[in-house]
C-alpha cells in the first residue's frame, strides 16, 4: 500500500493483509467481522485455454449463466463477466461457510441483476445476504455481507483533466481525527473509487452525480467519511446519516472503496 495506509487484515486481526495480485487466481478475504471479499484474476482466465474455461464454466455456472456467457461476442469481455460471475459466487459461499457453517456450491448460488428503475444492474443472488461487484484491468472484485454493501475497484491511471478538477471540488471540513491534510492527499482514483462505492451501495451508480457524494475526511486506518448532497438524500433519505463502513485503501497499483452500513 503506497500512501502508508493500513491495508485491513482479517476479521481477527492476525490473517495475511488483503492483496490485488492478477496472478493468483483466487483470493478470499473477511474484511472487518461482517463482509467477504473475493478476489479473482480476470488476467489468468485471458490467458486460460477454452477447454479450461469451459471446465470452469461446467464447474461453476447454472445452465442459464452458461449460456448467457455464450451470448457475449468479445472474448475479453466473457473473461471479465465470468471473473465478476465467480467472485460473487465465491464471496457468498465463503460468507455462508464462515458465519453459518452450511458449504453450499458456486453453481448453486443464482446471480442476477436487477432488471429496472433507478437500481438497474445492481447484482443480487438468491440467498439473504447482499453483493457488490467492481472489476477494473486484471481484477474482479465482490463483497459479501448482511446488509447493502458497495465497492468500486480502479487501476492505476492517469486522472482526464476535466474528471480531475470535478474530483478537486471537495474542500470540505475533515474530522480532527483525519489530519488537515490528508483528504488532500487521496490519489484522484481513490476518491473517484469513493464516490463511485457510495452510490453503488444505494444501487443507483452514476445515474446520481458523483459530485453528490462529498468527501469529508480520510483517517490513517482507511477509513473515510463523506457527506450526501441534497440529490442523493431525495432518492435514499437514510444517506443523510452516513454509512457504517466506509474504507479506502492503495493496494498493489489498484485503488478500492467498499462501503456498508
Amino acid at each position: 500500500m503506497s500512501t502508508g495506509e493500513t491495508t485491513p487484515r482479517a476479521a481477527d486481526g492476525t490473517g495475511h493483509p488483503l492483496t490485488l495480485d492478477p496472478r493468483r487466481p483466487l483470493r478470499i478475504h473477511h474484511f472487518g467481522p461482517r463482509l467477504t471479499l473475493a478476489v479473482v484474476s480476470i488476467a489468468r482466465l485471458r490467458g486460460a485455454g477454452d477447454g479450461a474455461l469451459r471446465q470452469l464454466s461446467d464447474r461453476h455456472l447454472a445452465p442459464q449463466e452458461a449460456a448467457q456467457a455464450a451470448t457475449i461476442p468479445l472474448a475479453r469481455r466473457r473473461c471479465e463477466w465470468l471473473a465478476g460471475r465467480l467472485a460473487v459466487k465465491q464471496s457468498v459461499c465463503a460468507y455462508q461457510l464462515r458465519h453459518w457453517g452450511s458449504a453450499v456450491r458456486s453453481r448453486s448460488i443464482a446471480v442476477d441483476t436487477v432488471a429496472g428503475g433507478m437500481r438497474a444492474g445492481k447484482p443480487v443472488v438468491d440467498a439473504p445476504v447482499e453483493v457488490g461487484l467492481s472489476h477494473s484491468a486484471d481484477l474482479a472484485v465482490a463483497a459479501c455481507g448482511p446488509h447493502a454493501v458497495g465497492l468500486d475497484l480502479e487501476h492505476e491511471r492517469v486522472v482526464p483533466p476535466l474528471l480531475a478538477r470535478l474530483l478537486r471540488v471537495d474542500h470540505e471540513p475533515e474530522r480532527a481525527d483525519s489530519g488537515p491534510s490528508r483528504l488532500k492527499r487521496m490519489p484522484l482514483p481513490l476518491r473517484w473509487a469513493c464516490k463511485e462505492a457510495v452510490l453503488k451501495h444505494y444501487g443507483f451508480g452514476l445515474r446520481i452525480d458523483a459530485g453528490q457524494v462529498r468527501l469529508t475526511g480520510w483517517a490513517p486506518d482507511g477509513r473515510f467519511s463523506w457527506r450526501a448532497g441534497p440529490h442523493l438524500v431525495r432518492h435514499a433519505p437514510a444517506s443523510g446519516g452516513g454509512l457504517g463502513e466506509s474504507w479506502a485503501m492503495e493496494i498493489d497499483g489498484y485503488f478500492l472503496a467498499v462501503v456498508s452500513a
